[in-house]
């Protein structure tokens, strides 16, 4: 067999039986030869020749492990080509990318949790940009701390004497429980020993910190007697754990911080208070939504030590942690050999003091922070968007595709507000393939589109998606409908 060439059929039998392994290989182009094959050619001047070399050559290697095994088509130069450029434009599209999400979840963890506030986009340019004053104090010239540049707004906004920022909040915990407990006991009603996300869970948090789990209550109803019982000499501390992610109803009892509090000032025990989803004010933007939802600035009023709350959920920032008290337990947080480990980049530290900025006003936070706007649009808004996205998919429909107009309900998501249903409307579109098949297709797009499936349809909310990503999801979704018709 002669060596392949363009022009050669688009598929070449070489059968063990007619002219063996041998020919079989030897009819597949070098890589040099297929570098200058279109379309790899026009692929590999896009980017890095070094990248190019080695799609090619993975690309031929599989062909020849195929051969070996006792497959012998070979595809000919130019269809080997368009392999390696879909190989290799996957190879150079970035793995982290944007997306739209349609599913109604608003604080979607696998998507990213929070999209950021204008002013949050601002400052991650301008700071990431160039050099910063992080730890550079611009009056004295000397080494200064990043701890600064949010402290004196956390304090502002909770009424804490001080404040810490961390890179998660399973952080500011761990950081917490390790600083004020390390080799001690800390007590927990069983009713709150939840798992965070990701299997992450409170009693392993606390096995990590040094300190020793105490299981006071029952699931159900713990009272602040069950705590009293359990304080010995090897006590440091009383925990709180606000079980953001689900609610238990009924025949329920847990104490209150004010008690926890109380308890651990007569005792010489600290207080750690883990509010998770982010209430940062009260009152503050999100109103009677979060009515049932711990705040910071009431868990720094009742006297506890450490109050630990997360940047991404409710707050509406970037990924962080933040942990506001007493300058005492803080400090001892801050000098602690962890901190370092967990403390907050520059990046997320910039965009955590933005949009900690815009809470200094609840107008203007529910106004400008995407999470707040998604959880407090209104029917008249939501069923604009809605028509506008059944509108233009609607154009040109395929055959076998519905589009409609129905109701259901999205969620807060990222473990915060479990038992809130944001019902209004979503676009309903249906595929002959399936809506299985839709959903994938949509997954693939450029961006892609992340809806959710309800019973064969795949729903898009439109509380989820911005103005600027409707003409995106219209268009994904009818290059969609086209491929599957």
């Amino acid at each position: 067999m002669q060596g392949a060439s363009a022009g050669s059929p688009a598929l070449r039998r070489a059968t063990m039986g007619e002219q063996g392994e041998t020919s079989a290989l030897r009819a597949l182009p070098s890589v040099e030869r297929l570098l200058q094959t279109e379309p790899l050619r026009s692929a590999a001047q896009a980017g890095p020749r070094a990248l190019a070399v080695d799609v090619a050559r993975q690309l031929l290697e599989r062909y020849r492990d195929e051969i070996r095994a006792g497959n012998g088509a070979v595809p000919d130069a130019h269809e080997l080509a368009a392999h390696a450029a879909a190989d290799l434009k996957t190879r150079a599209r970035p793995r982290l990318a944007p997306l739209i999400n349609a599913t109604g979840v608003v604080v979607h963890t696998n998507l990213g949790r929070a999209p950021l506030p204008l002013p949050a986009l601002d400052a991650l340019e301008s700071v990431g940009s160039g050099y910063s004053n992080l730890e550079y104090d611009l009056e004295s010239g000397s080494r200064g701390s990043r701890r600064a540049h949010v402290e004196d707004i956390l304090r502002e906004l909770t009424g804490a004497e001080a404040a810490l920022a961390v890179n998660n909040n399973a952080a500011a915990v761990l950081l917490a429980v390790a600083a004020l407990a390390h080799g001690r006991e800390v007590v927990v009603s069983r009713g709150q020993l939840i798992e965070i996300g990701g299997s992450f869970r409170i009693p392993e948090i606390l096995a990590a910190s040094g300190a020793r789990l105490v299981e006071v209550g029952t699931t159900n109803r713990t009272r602040i007697e069950d705590y009293e019982r359990a304080i010995g000499p090897e006590t440091a501390a009383l925990m709180r754990v606000h079980p953001s992610n689900f609610r238990t109803v009924g025949f329920t009892a847990q104490a209150s911080i004010g008690e926890l509090c109380e308890l651990a000032g007569r005792r010489g025990l600290a207080v750690i208070d883990d509010v998770g989803s982010g209430v940062i004010s009260r009152p503050g933007p999100l109103g009677g939504l979060v009515a049932d939802e711990p705040a910071a600035p009431d868990s720094v009023a009742a006297g506890a030590d450490v109050v630990c709350l997360s940047g991404d959920k409710l707050l509406g920032g970037p990924q962080a942690g933040i942990a506001v008290g007493t300058a005492a337990a803080v400090e001892r947080m801050a000098g602690h050999p962890l901190a370092r480990a967990v403390r907050i980049d520059k990046l997320s530290l910039a965009a955590l003091e933005a949009t900690l900025q815009l809470h200094r006003d609840p107008v203007r936070a529910a106004a400008e922070v995407p999470v707040l706007q998604m959880l407090l649009a209104g029917e008249h808004e939501l069923l604009a968007r809605a028509v506008q996205l059944h509108d233009g998919i609607a154009k040109d429909l395929p055959a076998g595709s519905t589009v409609r107009v129905t109701r259901a309900a999205g969620r807060a998501g990222g473990g915060s507000l479990p038992a809130l249903e944001l019902e209004g409307p979503v676009v309903a579109v249906s595929a002959r393939a399936g809506a299985a098949a839709l959903a994938e297709r949509l997954r693939q797009g450029d961006p892609a589109i992340v809806g959710r499936v309800h019973e064969g349809v795949v729903l898009l909310d439109p509380r989820t998606v911005s103005d600027v990503e409707v003409d995106f999801l219209v268009r994904g979704v009818r290059e969609a409908l086209r491929a599957l018709a």
